[in-house]
């Protein structure tokens, strides 16, 4: 385990429980404090840890350790993994569909974020993503669904977890007025850090998210050259959304959060930028990647109005919590899938050559959405994109015919299939899924869609 120091950023006080464990409230310091962060190092030998190598294993047992964490218990009710009207041709690649009728996610699905932990007796997995229900569409809530083999999902039914249900929502809308979520959330990535920030045994969940308001952000009119649609439904009208801001919640489980506030006065953690900026509108989907000791880096995206197109750009950190913002990194390219600009950015380490790798949702100039991908050696500056074709496209005719988007690459040491990329697809009359393709090998340039365990 390596650690590091440096000053604290203020934060306000929260308690943090979960069935068994009661936290002390965290420290509301009036000068700053020394802070200390630790990344996690995970030995698979001796605890639970998130590692990259891909299980054969569909019938794998959820059991759960008793003093583990992450410790989940296995739910009775597991997702089916399409619906029973859709032919295994137009499911392909489909791993989480929509939950059955008056679920929280009945609605829509979306914003995987998909992490995987080993240990010498059992393997699982986590998926946080978003969902909404019939009876309350324009409003999101954070769920979790697990599974042993990152194919076959288990979610509840239910509004929150218990004690015997592992999954279905974790976090909800923010019922104070104030707030800079209190109409949608969805999940951007967790990072498993320990920190006196919290008084813990063990790592603490940090859910680094997107928090909606009904406040509407006008960002084009009819003048604007690109025909730019949301698939996700979080646009009020033509040329507007929903003004987003990027929140942060803690859990020691992973099921039970708390926010933590930032230093907007709205919770968030930083604010748009200024008018002349080019995320004065809004900011979106904050990725965060822990690079080194007391260095933490946030790719976000916005819509840069001045160049009419959708940008990803950078915040470093020293603590996670106080963010300076390095500006746009990727835009769009003319004549290409990305035409009108690139957003929900997902940034990792590849731990064979040390480079830096983005996949993307890229927007093409009418509006479809396809995912694509860059490298670069530092993760700062000088992406490169590998090719000029997208590494996922809509599929003809299937389940996710209308776009792909919101990716989450997970990387799978010693399998002939690298690298695994969910994703959310939009089908016929917007309805939404959670999909799985993977790799030929080592080979980012692109992807297939999950048929199968081939025996």
């Amino acid at each position: 385990m390596k650690s590091f120091s440096f000053l604290a950023t203020p934060t306000t006080a929260h308690n943090f429980t979960n069935p068994t464990t009661s936290l002390p409230p965290c420290p509301t310091p009036h000068k700053p404090n020394l802070l200390t962060l630790h990344k996690i190092t995970f030995d698979s030998r001796r605890t639970p840890s998130l590692v990259t190598r891909c299980s054969t294993k569909p019938n794998a047992d959820i059991t759960n350790g008793t003093d583990k964490n992450p410790s989940f218990e296995s739910d009775n009710y597991a997702s089916s993994s399409a619906s029973s009207s859709t032919t295994l041709l137009c499911s392909r690649g489909l791993v989480l569909d929509l939950g059955p009728a008056n679920s929280w996610d009945s609605a829509e699905v979306g914003s995987p974020v998909v992490k995987r932990f080993l240990s010498d007796e059992e393997e699982r997995w986590y998926m946080w993503y978003h969902g909404s229900s019939d009876q309350d569409p324009s409003s999101d809530a954070i769920g979790l669904a697990v599974s042993s083999n990152g194919i076959h999902w288990e979610r509840g039914r239910g509004a929150s977890v218990t004690s015997t249900n592992v999954a279905g929502v974790v976090l909800n809308c923010s019922k104070d007025w104030w707030a800079f979520d209190t109409m949608s959330i969805r999940p951007s990535e967790v990072v498993i850090m320990s920190s006196n920030i919290v008084r813990a045994s063990g790592a603490v969940y940090w859910l680094y998210y997107t928090g909606h308001t009904s406040e509407n952000v006008k960002y084009f009119d009819d003048s604007f050259e690109l025909d730019v649609k949301n698939p996700e439904r979080f646009c009020s009208r033509k040329g507007e959304v929903f003004k987003s801001l990027p929140g942060l919640a803690m859990s020691q489980d992973g099921r039970h959060w708390a926010r933590l506030e930032g230093e907007h006065h709205s919770g968030a953690l930083f604010d748009v930028g200024s008018e002349n900026e080019w995320d004065f509108l809004f900011i979106s989907s904050p990725q965060v990647v822990f690079h080194a000791n007391g260095d933490l880096r946030m790719y976000y995206h916005s819509f840069d109005a001045e160049k009419g197109e959708y940008c990803i750009g950078m915040a470093r950190s020293r603590d996670g919590i106080k963010w300076l913002k390095l500006g746009k990194i990727l835009g769009g390219r003319k004549g290409c899938f990305d035409e009108g600009g690139a957003v929900n950015a997902r940034v990792l380490k590849n731990k064979k050559d040390g480079q830096y790798l983005m996949v993307y949702e890229g927007v093409g100039r009418h509006g479809e959405r396809s995912i694509g991908a860059a490298v670069s050696s530092d993760g700062l500056k000088d992406w490169r994109r590998l090719g000029e074709e997208a590494i996922l496209g809509r599929s003809d005719g299937g389940w996710d015919g209308e776009g792909v988007g919101s990716p989450c690459l997970v990387q799978l040491d010693g399998e002939a299939s690298e690298w695994r990329l969910y994703y959310r697809g939009v089908g016929s009359g917007g309805r939404t899924g959670i999909g799985l393709a993977i790799s030929d090998g080592s080979d980012l340039s692109g992807f297939q869609r999950w048929t199968g365990f081939h025996i």
